[in-house]
């Protein structure tokens, strides 16, 4: 009778998997909640908003991408969940697509909410993905990725196929990018050789500068890096401050310090501007984001170590997209947060 039990069981699963085939496609991508009532807001009433909570992305169906029914049901066989952030180190957004560099996963994530596509990317051309920690777009829908374990940077499609790789470089620790659109040139923060790797749009080496040291200049382990009207800027980690340089790698300016307290530094990592001039930069050791003006004054933090809406635990890389999302990878609570900055106008020159 169990036999019996089993084989109609089975039966029953295999029939309504073919009775559904015929319909096995993609459903539109589904809109994202409403934002609650209740979401968190920074600085807290009865002052006015500047940053609010939008939403936190761990699985591509937080993104509004949909499984097919098909799909749907081979996972509910198979007892498999939704597939999620491991460890998400990097982020970047254009339009509606996600990139995550997740090196505890590693995988690279391509969440594709215009096109209701997830992508999971473990392999590129021959290499495995080892540790892939930073993500930032490219030209014409590509992406570039930088993996610290491989020690190489791979450009690739929307669909996570390879189109290049930076094989004339001889990187030692990849650890952060930044894409000029103007020059079509990539910026590399690596962290191994206390350096900024420029790399030409084929890919070979076009300049750099820095070497190990704590003058203006030098670097101790920068690992991320940006760029905001032609200006690049670079988290120098264990000299706990911001350095600032044209595009031919001339020092302009140095900002932060060592310190507990508000406006001081940590643990430095992501670091990103938004439209108005506003220096971003993500302290994991404060698990919070710190907010500058262009005068370096501190203007206002949002975060604290914990699990809910709001609250991070060791966040890492951060990215500011044109409508102004703020996104940060909370690498140790497994997800990206959203939120949407409305900081107002700042003094239009920094020095």
């Amino acid at each position: 009778m169990e036999r019996f039990r089993n084989r109609s069981a089975i039966a029953l699963c295999i029939g309504l998997l073919l009775a559904t085939t015929g319909c096995a496609v993609d459903t539109p991508a589904a809109r994202p909640e409403p934002l609650a009532a209740d979401a968190p807001v920074w600085p807290a009433p009865p002052a006015a908003p500047r940053i609010r909570y939008l939403r936190s992305v761990t699985t591509p169906g937080d993104w509004g991408i949909t499984r097919s029914f098909l799909r749907r049901t081979l996972d509910a066989l198979a007892g498999r969940p939704e597939d999620g952030f491991v460890r998400p180190s990097g982020v970047a957004a254009s339009d509606r697509v996600l990139y995550v560099a997740d090196p505890g996963a590693p995988a690279i994530w391509i969440l594709d909410g215009g096109r209701n596509r997830a992508t999971k990317v473990t392999e590129v051309g021959s290499d495995t993905l080892a540790s892939p920690v930073a993500v930032t777009p490219g030209p014409a829908g590509t992406f570039f990725v930088a993996d610290t374990g491989l020690n190489k940077v791979f450009q690739l499609s929307v669909d996570g196929r390879l189109l290049r790789s930076a094989t004339t470089v001889a990187l030692q620790r990849p650890a952060g990018l930044a894409y000029d659109t103007d020059t079509g040139e990539l910026y590399v923060a690596d962290a191994g050789s206390a350096r900024i790797d420029v790399i030409d749009a084929h890919g070979a080496l076009a300049r750099s500068w820095g070497r190990d040291g704590g003058n203006d200049g030098e670097f101790n382990h920068p690992t991320h890096v940006t760029l905001q009207r032609g200006t690049v800027l670079v988290n120098d980690a264990l000299n706990f401050r911001i350095q600032a340089f044209d595009r031919q790698g001339r020092f302009l300016w140095k900002q932060g310090h060592h310190g507990d307290g508000s406006g001081d530094l940590a643990a430095p990592k992501g670091i990103a501007f938004d439209a108005e001039d506003h220096l971003f930069i993500v302290d994991a050791l404060f698990d919070a984001v710190q907010i500058f003006d262009r005068d370096g004054t501190f203007l206002l933090a949002f975060g604290e170590r914990g699990t809910r809406a709001g609250q991070f635990w060791l966040p890492a890389g951060l990215f500011i997209d044109s409508t102004q999302r703020i996104f940060v990878a909370d690498a140790y609570n497994r997800r990206v947060q959203v939120f949407q900055g409305t900081l107002g106008a700042t003094p239009e020159a920094r020095r």
